[in-house]
């Protein structure tokens, strides 16, 4: 039953199971020798999943692989490289004080009385690897002096050394800029004419298009179709992504907006790590009693505008004006004086100390106040009823108030973060993924609390890789792209095919 003349690899009802999350649903992928295939889906999809279980990462709960019509059992990264498989993750596993021949050696067999003269030769190997599929970097010079395109270029040379014939990329583009995205499509040619299997995980559709001779779409833990790509086009590719079903319409209460802009970025230029711009003229309002909506993938600039508006992050260029007044560049209290929320990405690891209690997690923010200290000292007894209040407002579910939050339902912890803003009065609440991880009452209760602010007339900026989430809560929706907004659309005329393509960068908006 099992494998085709051609097929170089093959996964076959592969089944992967985190607790009670299913992440693959009786997966079949294959791949054949001497080709790029690029396999496609939204965040969530379950595509580095799928490339995890083949590089060894993790093991499939249940189904078979085979590999040159052999059935294979890959327990660890070491037994994939053994078998010829090499995966390069989206955040490199590099040694950043090692040099870049140093890291592709290490852990190398028989490297052990190692000397000068054995580094010399290892590295001309290596550049001679590097110069066959134009993979250039310095060899002898550390890592954190690479450029993010020179140490994707490192990792792609430490699987060819190590013998690879299968390299899997994960979403390999979503970190370079436009030149070195050309230069990678041309390595992955020069590796596919030297016979070799390149898979590719992404979202973009116009590079699918570029670069791949078969494409294979999942959706929501399921393979959904394999095609060659002279068989399809790029809006057949964002329906088969995104599913064409038809839009639920909401029944939830339409916007209070009055028009008046609460927030208003003009001409924002952000750079990040290495001097990569993240963040290119950006342009946009929020106005008064609105959600706004920001959907895109994940590293398309959503976490740096996050960062500026919180003040965490300074800008380059441009400004930024909430109710009438100039935000400071780069000041976290004046963000927070000024009236503006945050409930972040990762509750854990940004909005809330595990180890602490309700009362020290809801006093972050206000410790300084008035209300909550005098001339240096907790009010004790006065916080802790304010506490009380807002725990039982919010129907937060606890083991007691100085119970280490750590040990609470994820709902429970959003339900706390969220208590904490709002009691600030918020005029903007920038809410990001706010329902990432939480169960179907814990989702809705979220709905509501933010539904709420904006009929106060207070405004929501909801940036949320779920689509279905922004376009059931938001009034508006801004598409972002490479750092820029390429679509600025009415929810009532928003489309999950109009946006999926926005989103994967196959087309702007005028608006």
């Amino acid at each position: 039953m099992h494998i085709h003349e051609k097929d170089a690899v093959e996964m076959v009802r592969i089944v992967k199971q985190f607790g009670s999350v299913l992440a693959n649903d009786e997966v079949d992928f294959r791949a054949r020798a001497g080709e790029i295939h690029a396999l496609l889906g939204e965040n969530g999809a379950g595509k580095s999943t799928m490339m995890c279980m083949l590089s060894g990462v993790y093991r499939p709960t249940s189904g078979d692989i085979w590999i040159h019509g052999e059935k294979v059992r890959i327990r660890s990264p070491k037994d994939a490289m053994k078998l010829g498989i090499g995966m390069v993750f989206q955040n490199f596993r590099l040694v950043q004080t090692l040099t870049a021949a140093e890291n592709i050696v290490l852990g190398e067999a028989g490297s052990f009385w190692r000397g000068p003269s054995w580094l010399a030769r290892k590295s001309e190997e290596i550049e001679a690897i590097s110069k066959r599929f134009g993979l250039l970097f310095p060899v002898d010079r550390p890592i954190w002096q690479l450029s993010v395109g020179e140490q994707q270029r490192v990792e792609i040379v430490k699987t060819l050394y190590r013998g690879a014939d299968f390299i899997i990329l994960d979403e390999p583009t979503s970190v370079l800029t436009p030149g070195e995205v050309d230069q990678l499509f041309e390595t992955l040619d020069r590796m596919k004419k030297e016979g070799k299997t390149v898979i590719m995980t992404t979202h973009k559709l116009k590079e699918v298009m570029f670069a791949a001779d078969r494409i294979s779409v999942m959706r929501k833990g399921k393979m959904i179709a394999t095609l060659p790509k002279t068989a399809t086009n790029e809006r057949e590719l964002a329906q088969l992504m995104m599913g064409s079903e038809k839009l639920q319409t909401p029944t939830r209460q339409r916007s209070s907006a009055t028009g008046e802009p609460m927030l208003t970025v003009r001409g924002l230029d952000v750079y990040a790590e290495h001097g990569r711009k993240v963040l290119d003229g950006l342009h946009f309002q929020v106005g008064k009693g609105e959600i706004v909506g920001v959907a895109g993938v994940s590293g398309n600039g959503q976490k740096e505008l996050v960062e500026v508006l919180t003040g965490l992050r300074a800008w380059k260029q441009g400004d930024v004006q909430f109710d009438g007044e100039a935000l400071h560049n780069g000041s976290v209290r004046d963000a927070i004086q000024m009236g503006i929320g945050h409930v972040p990405e990762s509750r854990m690891r940004s909005g809330l100390a595990g180890s602490l209690g309700s009362v020290d997690n809801l006093l972050f923010k206000t410790y300084r106040s008035r209300e909550r200290s005098r001339f240096g000292l907790l009010r004790t007894g006065s916080n802790r009823s304010w506490s009380q209040r807002l725990i039982e407002l919010f129907d937060v579910k606890t083991a007691g108030m100085d119970a280490p939050i750590q040990f609470m339902s994820g709902g429970n912890q959003q339900k706390l973060l969220f208590a904490r803003e709002i009691d600030q009065g918020p005029k903007l609440m920038i809410a990001v993924h706010p329902t990432q991880g939480l169960d179907v009452g814990a989702t809705e209760g979220v709905y509501q609390l933010l539904d709420d602010l904006r009929s106060k007339g207070r405004s929501v900026l909801l940036i949320s890789e779920d689509l279905d989430e922004v376009l059931l809560l938001a009034d508006r929706i801004l598409v972002i792209y490479g750092g820029r907004i390429v679509g600025n659309i009415p929810r009532e005329e928003a489309t999950r095919e109009h946006i999926g393509m926005l989103m994967a960068g196959s087309e702007e908006d005028a608006g």
